[in-house]
């Protein structure tokens, strides 16, 4: 599809991005994920017009969840795309249909990381939006996430070792898409699972933020993306303090207790180097210390309950974190022991 550059003000924001933070070197195999609705087909317009200054080799990759019953349609939808704007497609279909939302995430990256892969396309390209930012952010709020999952949608994460995820649309509202996408008649597949209510983040997209905007800020989406891009900052800082903090607490081979030899156990941690620590450091380096020794997710009940015993007398316990699995102190280490089977008494 052959326009004429019309350089806007889009054009330029995307320009001072890609320079500012530089997401996408000059001359790298691009690989951009294509829905054919109007978030991915406007960074596909916009990085067909700034290809001439960047020297990039793109290329696109569509996923068929096989759900809706028209994703066969919107595949040949992307690959009319592909065809009009001279670039390859590489199309990938779900091996059986993927109704969920977390399922179809999952596979969508599983798939763009192995046409990457096998391709040798050092970057995939996804058109993420500020709105798409803010959703998420509210989205994992309503859940309970901590500030991990609050910053999600960063500018750009590994997808293995070869491969990066980079989102270049961060700081660009869906408004700003549609009305580029409407200024350039581009021919949009419009999704009707964007409608759906029944989808939680739909009702997010339809429902609350239409009511924020209108009662509260106008400009909540761009608000909420920058408070997201702040935290990430702010997590990628406590990420590395915990890291510092983790090396001192954890031994580098297990220490001799002799209350609980007979015990099997999982891990220890020096509640001392701990207590010394910020609080939210102290949260932070539990929840890894549970992760890797009892392969939790920890919740916040479970984090506060072993927290408690930093400053707990000696031999305090809490109830049983997974299974048969409890911490417990046996000073100065905080200890993950199995509890002793339960036996049980025959009446006289």
């Amino acid at each position: 599809m052959n326009h004429p550059v019309v350089w806007t003000p889009l054009h330029a924001q995307l320009q001072h991005i890609l320079k500012q933070r530089q997401l996408l070197p000059a001359q790298q195999k691009v690989l951009l994920a294509i829905s054919g609705g109007q978030d991915s087909f406007c960074l596909l317009q916009l990085l067909t017009d700034l290809q001439p200054k960047w020297r990039w080799s793109l290329a696109l990759a569509h996923g068929d969840h096989r759900w809706p019953s028209d994703s066969g349609a919107n595949a040949e939808h992307v690959a009319q795309i592909a065809d009009q704007y001279q670039l390859p497609l590489f199309l990938k279909q779900a091996p059986t249909a993927l109704k969920s939302e977390a399922a179809g995430r999952d596979w969508r990256y599983q798939m763009l990381t192995e046409i990457a892969e096998q391709q040798n396309y050092a970057r995939v390209v996804t058109a993420h939006t500020a709105s798409d930012r803010a959703e998420t952010l509210l989205y994992n709020l309503i859940r309970g996430s901590g500030t991990d999952g609050l910053q999600a949608l960063s500018w750009q994460r590994p997808l293995s070792t070869q491969v990066q995820l980079v989102r270049p649309l961060l700081e660009v509202t869906r408004a700003q898409t549609g009305e580029f996408c409407e200024s350039r008649e581009l021919p949009l597949w419009q999704d009707a699972m964007n409608q759906e209510l029944a989808y939680r983040r739909n009702r997010i997209r339809q429902e609350v933020l239409p009511y924020l905007k209108s009662h509260f800020n106008p400009q909540v989406e761009t608000a909420l993306a920058q408070t997201a891009d702040i935290l990430q900052a702010d997590v990628a800082f406590l990420e590395a303090e915990t890291q510092r903090l983790l090396a001192v607490a954890l031994p580098h081979q297990p220490p001799a207790l002799s209350h609980t030899s007979t015990r099997s156990s999982l891990g220890y941690i020096n509640r001392h180097c701990l207590k010394s620590a910020p609080i939210a450091l102290q949260r932070r380096a539990l929840r890894q210390f549970l992760q890797s020794t009892l392969g939790l997710s920890a919740n916040f009940s479970q984090i506060e309950k072993v927290l408690a015993l930093v400053t707990a007398s000696n031999r305090s316990r809490t109830d049983p974190l997974r299974k048969k699995w409890v911490a417990e102190v046996a000073d100065p280490w905080i200890v993950i022991i199995s509890l002793p089977p339960v036996t049980e008494t025959q009446p006289q």
